[in-house]
């Protein structure tokens, strides 16, 4: 063979190795393309599950929020409806409680004794430091006389509604509490003309009064602890009043 038929036949192999290799590179490359295909429409196919599972877990939460909502609803109208049987009950019981205070007070008014759970006139001053200044004046006798006639005075002053010796004192964050105003000049002439206990006994009627019935100001009849100087309990009433039934 002569080498000019020889490198023809060298020059159609390599062409052929040509075609050969990139034949092969295009069938890679189509797989390649098929491959990404294929990745591209499983990746569409999961985004449309998403979606889809968005979509129903979104249904399914607000599904839940409804029954929630719902039995939410349906629990706050059973509490209302209990609060407000609660709040009937409490009246009740509450006007109940009065109206046997009141009859507990109305029966210890009768026995008059000096027993350390007893009624107490709020608001009434107290007799008993006007007759101790005017001891100091007058005899025994003509002082219990003497007493009475500034004291009532007195009484007849605290009933004026107008008049308001009173001021509110701080006692700790945002805590008020009503005090004797001791600048106030006609409650210091009681103080200049009969001393300082007079002075706490006419304060002291004016605080009642404004505690118990500050508008009209008159005497109110109250069960009264007066060995610890407080208002005494329906329970303490009660036993001060059985044990004069079993003394009788």
């Amino acid at each position: 063979m002569s080498s000019e038929c020889a490198d023809k036949q060298n020059h159609v192999i390599d062409c052929q190795r040509v075609k050969e290799a990139r034949l092969r590179e295009r069938i890679e490359e189509e797989k390649k393309l098929d491959a990404k295909d294929k990745l591209e429409l499983e990746v569409e196919m999961l985004r449309g599950k998403l979606k889809a599972l968005t979509y129903m877990a979104d249904l399914e939460s607000k599904k839940k929020l409804q029954e929630l909502t719902k039995d939410l609803k349906e629990e706050t109208q059973h509490l209302e409806a209990l609060n407000q049987t609660l709040t009937v009950k409490e009246r009740e019981i509450n006007d109940e409680l009065q109206d046997a205070r009141k009859e507990l007070i109305k029966e210890l008014k009768e026995l008059g004794s000096r027993a350390p759970v007893r009624v107490k006139r709020m608001g009434e001053i107290d007799l008993k430091p006007f007759q101790d200044a005017c001891k100091k004046k007058y005899t025994a006798d003509e002082a219990e006389v003497q007493a009475s006639i500034p004291c009532t005075d007195w009484q007849n002053e605290i009933k004026d509604p107008n008049w308001f010796p009173f001021v509110n004192v701080k006692v700790r964050d945002d805590v008020y509490e009503t005090k004797i105003d001791e600048e106030d000049e006609k409650l210091s002439r009681s103080r200049n003309e009969m001393g300082d206990e007079v002075f706490k006994a006419v304060a002291t009627a004016l605080l009642e009064l404004n505690e118990y019935n500050g508008s009209a100001r008159y005497v109110v009849s109250e069960l009264w602890n007066f060995k610890e100087g407080r208002k005494a309990t329906l329970k303490e009433g009660i036993q001060r009043l059985i044990k004069s039934k079993k003394k009788k």
